[in-house]
């Protein structure tokens, strides 16, 4: 019989988010239940910024936040300042980023492209040209420093020839402030989550060039983060929040009308205050590229449950640690494999949803970049059905180069 997590010792919660799609699964678990139904009276608390929310807690306001994967790794290692152990034991989904970049600047990579689809090549030549002429490097940015949105945006144009960090500008806007920055012309594109991308488009100023699945097939997003000594503390209430969460991107994984329902949610002035049509379209995998109205079916663009997208793989955490010493974040004397296991914890993960009845893998690690269709790891009844997991540069990532014990 497996061991069962004690009952919850706080039943009041505060959790943290920032206003992104990707936030569904705290929203619907609150408002249709799941939280309730564990025991829990969960208060969300939106945020105005991923350094807002990260001071908050650390201090103790919040218990808990929708938080970027990466940034639970480098708090913990000190990146941004004094070290915050921080505890990731749950995945909130895979994919809901894409590269969005001004219209100006689509039709300049459009002539470059020669009558071809728009591609990370045709930026690199509007960059030499702009080099050529003396034109000032375009500023493009990110959410975060440590962030996939960084490193994703990153990955993408070095697999174009560009060099972050000589051919373009990298600076930081929080994700409510993309949208209005390309408008005003500070910024010449970005990498953020949806719905920031899809309101540029709709609004006339933005074209999608790439989605976040394009650069890293389901690639991991946000995580649950708590304080290790919060974890610590309160076991039980960490166990009931990864229950609810993970009840929650269930239901979002279950059908388009689900999908529809949750955006109604998020739209609402309480959440993300927008257009339910520019909600709509991310969750319902209906992606608008640009203003003239062409269009990419995307039904994968979030996975919430399907392909075990809750898992907190190490193997996630090793390739984020592995950009972080690849751009220069951290030294590459830092521990890696010792980093994943002290932040990422599936072992807390499957205690919590023992209850549930959900295939887990029975493994932490596995390699990442080699299957470009859904594949089967383990066997019988510890079989996990996974999705794609390509790399727009064909790489696989080994995690076995960094000591971790590879799943077979």
């Amino acid at each position: 019989m497996s061991p069962t997590p004690p009952p919850p010792e706080l039943s009041r919660v505060h959790l943290g988010y920032i206003p992104l799609t990707d936030a569904a699964p705290l929203v619907v678990a609150l408002e249709r239940g799941h939280f309730a139904r564990y025991g829990l009276d969960v208060t969300l608390a939106r945020q105005p910024s991923w350094a807002t929310l990260r001071d908050k807690l650390a201090v103790g306001h919040l218990d808990g936040a929708h938080l970027l994967a990466p940034m639970a790794l480098a708090c913990t290692l000190g990146v941004e300042g004094v070290p915050q152990r921080l505890i990731a034991a749950l995945s909130l989904g895979l994919g809901g980023n894409a590269v969005t970049v001004a219209d100006n600047l689509y039709r300049d990579m459009q002539s470059a492209s020669a009558g071809q689809p728009v591609s990370v090549q045709a930026l690199a030549q509007v960059i030499a040209r702009r080099r050529a002429a003396g034109a000032d490097p375009l500023t493009f940015a990110t959410v975060y420093p440590t962030s996939n949105h960084t490193y994703l945006l990153r990955y993408w144009l070095a697999a174009g020839g560009i060099d972050p960090d000589r051919d373009i500008r990298l600076v930081v806007v929080p994700p409510p402030q993309m949208v209005q920055r390309l408008r005003q012309g500070d910024i010449f594109g970005y990498c953020v989550g949806e719905p920031w991308n899809t309101l540029a488009v709709h609004e006339g100023i933005g074209c999608i060039v790439a989605t976040g699945h394009d650069i890293w097939n389901n690639a991991p997003e946000k995580v649950l983060a708590v304080s290790a000594t919060w974890a610590q503390r309160y076991p039980g209430t960490h166990a009931a929040l990864i229950a609810a969460l993970v009840d929650a991107g269930r239901w979002l994984d279950d059908g388009i009308d689900n999908r529809r329902e949750a955006a109604r949610l998020l739209a609402g002035s309480a959440y993300l205050d927008l257009p339910l049509d520019v909600v709509t379209a991310s969750l319902v995998g209906e992606l608008t590229l640009d203003p003239r109205g062409a269009r990419r079916a995307l039904p994968g663009f979030h996975v919430f449950h399907r392909y075990a997208a809750t898992f907190p793989w190490r193997s996630h955490a090793l390739w984020m640690l592995r950009q972080m010493q690849r751009w220069g974040q951290v030294a590459p004397a830092v521990d890696l494999l010792a980093t994943a296991h002290a932040v990422y914890r599936p072992d807390i993960y499957r205690l919590a949803v023992a209850r549930l009845g959900e295939p887990v893998p029975a493994v932490d690690v596995k390699a990442e970049g080699g299957h470009r269709a859904e594949w089967k790891l383990g066997e019988g009844k510890a079989s996990v059905t996974l999705g794609p997991d390509r790399f727009i540069d064909g790489a696989v990532f080994d995690p076995t180069s960094l000591g971790a014990d590879l799943a077979k």
